[in-house]
């Protein structure tokens, strides 16, 4: 991600930009933040979560274009990769002009990131969004990382998440999706062809 130059913008400022073009940008601290295309793997893998999570979730409550505007001392908005709406989370957005979870909003139910390669996106999605999704309230929040074959999901406790990791054959535990039978090699080989 890149950061564009310029002055701080408010929330109401960033939800307002429009550069004339196609790219999309985070709000981070106020600054205006270029976000990359994803890999093709990258999106394999949100692909097939997705279409695994369809088989628990109506299709209005699973998203992987809704933004989420956290809460500090600065404006902020994080664009998961994929995201899992509560039923009066999807109602509320339904009238929304924008894609985008306001902080009047409930919090969606489970945030999925897949990690892209990098050290600043491994801090971005292991540390600061890990700060800022518990802050949020958000139930249950997955890292799925193609560069270490890992997957953690973090469980909200009393404010704070609570990480267990996948790796291998090993099924992922989910609080959310009980009933989800995926192993972590699964996810992560997901659009490989066998």
């Amino acid at each position: 991600m890149t950061a564009i130059a310029g002055k701080r913008l408010t929330l109401e400022e960033y939800l307002k930009y429009d550069d004339g073009t196609d790219n999309q940008y985070e709000l981070v601290a106020g600054e205006l933040v270029a976000v990359p295309p994803e890999s093709p793997k990258n999106v394999q893998i949100s692909l097939f979560l997705l279409v695994n999570l369809l088989k628990f979730v109506p299709i209005n409550c699973l998203s992987n274009k809704v933004e989420i505007v956290i809460s500090g001392s600065r404006a902020t908005t994080r664009i998961p990769d994929l995201i899992v709406l509560t039923d009066e989370l999807a109602t509320a957005l339904k009238g929304a002009t924008q894609s985008t979870i306001t902080l009047d909003m409930p919090p969606p139910l489970l945030v999925i990131e897949v990690v892209s390669p990098g050290k600043a996106n491994e801090d971005r999605d292991y540390r600061y969004k890990r700060s800022e999704y518990a802050a949020r309230g958000i139930a249950e929040y997955w890292i799925v990382d193609p560069q270490t074959n890992k997957i953690a999901v973090l469980t909200l406790v009393d404010g704070f998440y609570e990480a267990t990791k996948f790796i291998g054959n090993t099924a992922i535990v989910s609080t959310i999706f009980p009933e989800l039978q995926l192993t972590a090699q699964q996810i992560l080989n997901a659009g490989e062809s066998d």
